[in-house]
């Protein structure tokens, strides 16, 4: 091998050298497997092209060729490669072009893979070369997302953001590589070119959720004014729930509650609300939303967040509810609070409904407020609560306009001895006279009476025997006025007794007389 000593000590002069490798080439043909071994390892790629031009001569043979243009390439010999494989030969252009590109031997591999047009290698060597503009082109030819990928974040990270916009608008559409784009976008710290690619996508034939998704998500995070408009336009194409997840993390509660309400998840949005109420609370929208939600608890659970947070508007909202809502276990929550009365005005308003809970709770407001008429009304009109508690919690008021309504209530609960026993007491005799009507018991009238003879009471003596006419026996009334001088009040009572009894006496003479001519005409 007297060839590879050549090439590791050469001879001294020149023409001795070149006798000597002359000679050689032609001893060594044979062996070239051999001498393109010693001489890659050797790097004398020189002595090799020499080499391997002489064996050409002799054989026909891929790997000959192949290591003649490598060593080319290897020497940066670019116009004689251009030349040698422009020309008949039997190079493997593509392993030969793949050696060249993992040395970094990208000229060389850019003319290698033009040979054979394999335009994603020359996209990938032209980016290597910084020719962007010719490798879009390149890449257009190619148009495969991998090649596409290369160029765009190749023109990124070299600040060529058009070129950049023109091969990104190509991989955008294949959803499996957008998440990897805006990361390399974001390495670099420039979100808004991501952010003006994916608006420009969004008008594309070809655009997809993935898209409008994560044009959102950097809306979310770095221009968060614009997602508001955005999801409203767009909620149809968007992958809800991972925006629903980036609002969250980067505190976008108004976003949140927009998602969850259009996404149908209504409980979701009120608890938002509740626990972001300084950026996300909308009465309006909190009071439509609420009336949607599946979880009842969140119902009390919005009171007591009104009542803590927009008392003036809690009866707004319980107005809201009405339909919705169970009044026992509303005034019971409330009532907790030690704020009922701050619900008066819903409480009236749902009166008309006749509930127990309500009306038990609106009486007590009026009576701690000192409200007798309005509480003479409400247990006029509705009757529906505990009668007899409220009568004993206002016997002894120490206003007497709550003592007659506690006479009130017991007379309606017929309990008169008891409300003629209040009035009396409070000097309502007029209000014991109605309770002995009502009564109609012959007793209790007769005995109101004798109290009326005993505080000499003409006046409401003669009003007791209009009013309770048909109850008072006639006997008595002659016996109490002959006995305390009540005679001249007596007497339009007996009047009107002897009106009614010549009536009843002509009433059956009439039908006597009536008979008997019937009888005579049979």
């Amino acid at each position: 091998y007297f060839f590879f000593l050549m090439i590791r000590r050469p001879p001294r002069s020149t023409q001795s050298r070149s006798s000597a490798a002359s000679d050689v080439y032609k001893r060594q043909a044979n062996n070239y497997l051999s001498v393109i071994h010693s001489a890659r390892q050797e790097e004398k790629y020189e002595a090799l092209i020499k080499f391997l031009l002489m064996a050409r001569k002799n054989f026909k043979d891929q790997v000959i060729d192949s290591e003649l243009a490598y060593a080319y390439a290897k020497l940066n010999k670019l116009g004689d490669l251009e030349n040698f494989i422009s020309n008949a030969n039997s190079v493997e252009v593509q392993r030969v072009g793949d050696l060249c590109y993992n040395d970094k031997l990208y000229e060389a591999a850019k003319i290698l893979y033009t040979q054979i047009k394999n335009n994603a290698k020359i996209a990938s060597c032209l980016v290597h070369l910084k020719q962007f503009q010719a490798a879009v082109e390149s890449a257009k030819k190619a148009n495969t997302p991998k090649t596409w990928k290369e160029v765009c974040m190749a023109c990124v990270s070299n600040s060529e953001f058009k070129l950049a916009a023109v091969a990104g608008s190509y991989i955008i559409v294949h959803p499996d590589h957008l998440e990897e784009l805006i990361h390399h976008y974001e390495k670099y710290n420039v979100p808004e070119e991501m952010i003006a690619l994916l608006e420009s996508g969004m008008h594309m034939d070809r655009a997809h959720i993935g898209i409008f998704t994560e044009l959102g998500v950097m809306y979310a995070k770095y221009r968060p004014e614009k997602l508001m408009e955005h999801i409203r336009n767009y909620f149809q194409k968007l992958n809800v729930s991972k925006l629903l997840r980036v609002c969250e993390r980067y505190l976008l509660w108004n976003e949140a509650v927009y998602l969850y309400t259009n996404y149908n998840e209504h409980d979701n949005a009120i608890n938002i609300m509740i626990e972001h109420s300084p950026t996300a609370w909308s009465h309006e929208q909190f009071v439509n939303i609420i009336q949607k939600v599946s979880n009842l608890d969140l119902y009390y659970k919005a009171m007591l967040f009104y009542l803590e947070e927009q008392p003036q508007l809690i009866n707004e909202l319980l107005k809201g509810l009405t339909n919705k809502i169970d009044f026992s276990k509303t005034v019971s929550v409330m009532r907790k609070t030690g704020y009922l009365p701050i619900i008066t005005p819903w409480l009236k308003s749902v009166q008309t409904q006749n509930n127990a809970s309500t009306n038990e709770a609106i009486n007590q407001i009026y009576l701690e407020n000192e409200d007798y008429e309005s509480l003479r009304e409400s247990v006029t009109a509705y009757e529906n609560f505990d009668q007899l508690a409220l009568a004993q919690q206002t016997e002894r008021h120490k206003i007497v306009e709550f003592r007659r309504i506690s006479a009130f209530l017991y007379r309606k609960h017929q309990k008169y001895q008891k409300s003629i026993a209040l009035s009396k007491q409070d000097n309502m005799f007029r209000d014991a006279i109605e309770t002995a009507q009502e009564s109609q018991d012959t007793e209790i009238v007769e005995d109101i009476l004798r109290f009326f003879v005993q505080q000499k009471d003409k006046e409401f003596f003669t009003v007791a025997l209009y009013t309770c006419y048909d109850l008072i026996r006639p006997d008595v009334v002659l016996e109490l006025a002959w006995r305390f001088g009540l005679i001249d009040n007596s007497i339009p009572y007996f009047v009107q007794v002897l009106r009614d009894l010549t009536h009843r006496v002509e009433t059956v003479q009439k039908k006597h007389e009536d008979r008997e001519k019937k009888e005579e005409k049979q």
